[in-house]
């Protein structure tokens, strides 16, 4: 499976606006710039976001885009789906086995049908729980745990830089998670 350009540019492109979420409206010009993506090709992306739910239009001088949905209510999995359709690794997947216009005629009885469907049946899981939040932590803070790009998406961060880290609070590592956080078992320890 190769996801398309487009599924990448979208992503892209709600991830830098995930980064600005709260500030307002996002010129595309501004996200054209930050991610290096033509300011066209994003207005065709942004159409079909915008009629999927994924995004807002504010028009005028102040005008662009924001996200219709906080980032940590926007998957991955949501973006390409709306760009792309439904995930599935070979057409047979789209429908039933047995459904009228079935892709391929053996669909009911082929041995690897079950194999592409539990395939896609990860990457779907996977994609689903990443969120644009998600994204957020793994990329978008400065090396002392803050946003730097405006502060975007991190709320508990703004309100954990305004009001000061408290004695003995584990300090927030680059990532955006407790410094000290075991992956393999996703608990955090403070440091």
């Amino acid at each position: 499976m190769k996801l398309s350009t487009k599924s990448r540019y979208s992503v892209t492109a709600l991830y830098e606006l995930a980064l600005h979420y709260g500030e307002g409206a996002v010129p595309l010009k501004e996200v054209s710039e930050a991610q290096g993506i033509s300011e066209n090709y994003l207005e065709q992306l942004m159409s079909t976001l915008r009629k999927k739910g994924l995004v807002q239009s504010v028009r005028g001088a102040q005008g662009g885009y924001m996200l219709a949905k906080s980032p940590c209510a926007i998957s991955i999995g949501e973006i390409i789906t709306a760009i792309e359709g439904p995930i599935a690794l070979v057409d047979c997947l789209l429908a039933d086995a047995d459904a009228k216009g079935q892709a391929c005629t053996r669909a009911g009885a082929c041995v690897t049908r079950n194999v592409w469907g539990k395939v896609g049946d990860s990457i779907r899981k996977v994609l689903d729980s990443i969120t644009l939040k998600d994204l957020c932590d793994d990329n978008g803070t400065d090396e002392n745990g803050y946003w730097a790009h405006g502060e975007g998406c991190g709320a508990e961060l703004r309100k954990a830089k305004s009001a000061g880290r408290k004695k003995g609070a584990p300090r927030i590592a680059r990532t955006g998670r407790a410094a000290g956080t075991d992956r393999k078992d996703g608990k955090e320890k403070a440091v």
